[in-house]
């Protein structure tokens, strides 16, 4: 078992809720905060209605889903959430200058053997190794959406993160039900999305050369090559907000990659994919 009791998640979002609650379903102690007081409130109702609705279709024992919520605890503060924390999961938008200024922050609020990892897919923990005291404790520790459901988690070593640190994330991600892989080095993408990428980078150039539409491309990938799903709606999963920002990065970083206006032109008209109801595709459910 897992030395860790008390979990610190910080962003109350789409990745942060879930991965709080999946902490609390397997008896951890969860503290998650959010800086932005709709987010915490909209959480709070949140957890209460999916573990209802999980129990009203059999997927969930009614005294499984009462201690969840008794370890599942909503706070409004950052000082609140991380005063006896054992390991803090940062979950925040994806910027680095708010995600170094949540690092300082921590240092000081955490103790000096709190272990303190970043969900980012897009920013390796090593950024942020001059933000903390002891930067062996720092990781990415990194889930995939929506992390309730989805099964797998990277945990990235950095050149500053120590065993022990590695270690006991190891543990711990087993302990919540999940499947660790541990990535050795840091490398963009990390192993997932490293490959995921460049199959999505790949698909955005067919469909801007005209070669196929983003619904045939996917049909393609996922009657041919047998993937649940295609890049396309994945993406909408995902975000294509999220997938402009790193396309972004690329071209600030002077890699063009054919398809980067279809994405951008998506990202401007506010079509984000499933959050906004529309993506590539159209989401009546909205």
């Amino acid at each position: 078992m897992s030395q860790l009791k008390n979990i610190c998640v910080v962003g109350a979002g789409q990745m942060g809720k879930q991965i709080a609650l999946q902490a609390a379903l397997c008896g951890f102690q969860v503290f998650l905060t959010d800086s932005f007081p709709a987010a915490v409130e909209t959480a709070k109702v949140w957890s209460v209605d999916y573990l209802s609705k999980r129990v009203a279709k059999g997927k969930l024992f009614q005294e499984d889903a009462s201690s969840a919520q008794n370890c599942f605890h909503v706070v409004s503060t950052l000082e609140e959430a991380a005063k006896d924390a054992d390991l803090v999961i940062e979950a925040i938008i994806e910027k680095r200058s708010a995600k170094e200024e949540l690092f300082r922050s921590l240092d000081q609020l955490v103790r000096a053997d709190t272990l303190l990892t970043t969900n980012s897919s897009n920013m390796v923990s090593s950024l942020f190794a001059d933000c903390v005291q002891n930067p062996g404790r720092l990781a990415n520790l990194h889930y995939f959406n929506p992390p309730l459901h989805m099964k797998l988690v990277e945990i990235v070593r950095g050149p500053h993160t120590s065993d022990e640190t590695v270690s006991t994330l190891y543990q711990f991600v087993k302990d919540i039900g999940k499947i660790p892989v541990l990535v050795q080095k840091e490398i963009e993408g990390f192993v997932v999305n490293y490959i995921s990428n460049r199959l999505t980078l790949s698909a955005l150039e067919l469909a801007s050369m005209g070669v196929a539409t983003p619904q045939d491309i996917d049909l393609a990938l996922e009657n041919g090559l047998n993937h649940p799903m295609g890049p396309f709606r994945l993406m909408d999963l995902t975000g294509i907000d999220l997938a402009y920002m790193v396309m972004t990065d690329m071209e600030n970083r002077g890699e063009h990659h054919p398809g980067y206006e279809l994405v951008k032109a998506k990202y401007e008209a506010g079509e984000y994919g499933r959050k906004t109801g529309k993506g590539w595709y159209t989401y009546q459910d909205q």
